[in-house]
């Protein structure tokens, strides 16, 4: 009794022990379980962010496509108001100071190649392209309006509005930018080059728009020179000094007024002379 007592102990103690180390047993696997699961966990929330980045990027990737389609979309008509414009500044040539509207449209087209997201930026230096062209055509259009009558018709033929505007520069250069100009073959029956008249308006031959800026200079200079004796006329054929220096030449007397602003021509002065003439640019007849 006693043995089969102590058999019955020992076999619930190995028993017992066995139920402890498989209970540890599964202690240690439900361990290394949830370690697994929570791994599996972090790896499925870790692809869940990278997923979510990638959309957003391949979103973002996306999106600035399309801005730079649209952007490049926007980018011809800018082109064909550069076109207009390059037009319209070589046109207004000689009668319009382009100097601001070239700056506008270098800053415009600046812009435009910075750009790269938005086309109302395209679309907005596009339409101040447009806007200077305009501008440049009314600007010029004035210009020839004022410019486009004078006693005798159109103040130019067949020198045209750039030839026209070559001895306007020449005249207002010597000091005549209040003086009226007007081309005509009618001086000294064509057989002179220019010509004042006592009204205070110069004519002048299509053929010196093509002379260089030296002797256009002195031209205008001489021409503007017979304005001013016009001036003081009465005063002039009176004054004995001005038969004993010119002998009442106005030519010579226009020579050597024209050396006297700096533009000498072919027939020189001395300096008697040139001291007396000086005093008609300021109405004195000495």
């Amino acid at each position: 009794m006693r043995r089969a007592l102590a058999v019955t102990v020992a076999l619930a103690v190995v028993l017992a022990a066995g139920v402890l180390a498989r209970a540890e047993g599964l202690d240690a696997e439900r361990a290394e379980a949830v370690t697994e699961l929570r791994a599996l966990a972090d790896q499925r929330q870790d692809a869940a962010q990278r997923t979510d980045h990638l959309a957003v990027s391949v979103e973002r990737a996306e999106q600035d496509s399309a801005d730079r389609a649209s952007v490049l979309a926007a980018r011809p008509a800018f082109l064909t108001e550069i076109a207009a414009l390059s037009t319209a500044l070589s046109g207004a040539t000689g009668m319009v100071d382009t100097s601001a509207h070239r700056a506008a449209a270098l800053s415009a087209q600046q812009t435009v190649l910075a750009e790269k997201e938005n086309p109302d930026t395209v679309a907005a230096a596009t339409a101040t392209v447009h806007a200077l062209a305009e501008k440049i055509g009314t600007q010029v259009a004035s210009w020839q309006a004022a410019q486009s009558s004078g006693p005798g018709g159109p103040a130019w033929s067949s020198s045209g509005p750039s030839g026209y505007a070559r001895v306007r520069a020449a005249l207002d250069l010597v000091g005549g930018g209040g003086v009226g100009l007007y081309e005509s073959s009618s001086c000294a029956g064509g057989n002179a080059p220019a010509c004042a008249n006592s009204n205070g308006y110069i004519k002048y031959r299509a053929d010196i728009v093509n002379w260089s800026s030296g002797r256009l200079n002195w031209a205008m200079a001489h021409e503007l020179a017979h304005i001013y004796q016009f001036r003081v006329w009465g005063a002039l054929t009176s004054s004995s000094a001005y038969g004993s220096l010119f002998g009442g030449d106005p030519e010579f007397l226009a020579n050597c007024m024209a050396v006297v602003r700096g533009y000498a021509g072919s027939v020189g002065c001395n300096g008697d002379q040139q001291a007396w003439a000086s005093g008609i640019w300021v109405g004195a007849v000495r």
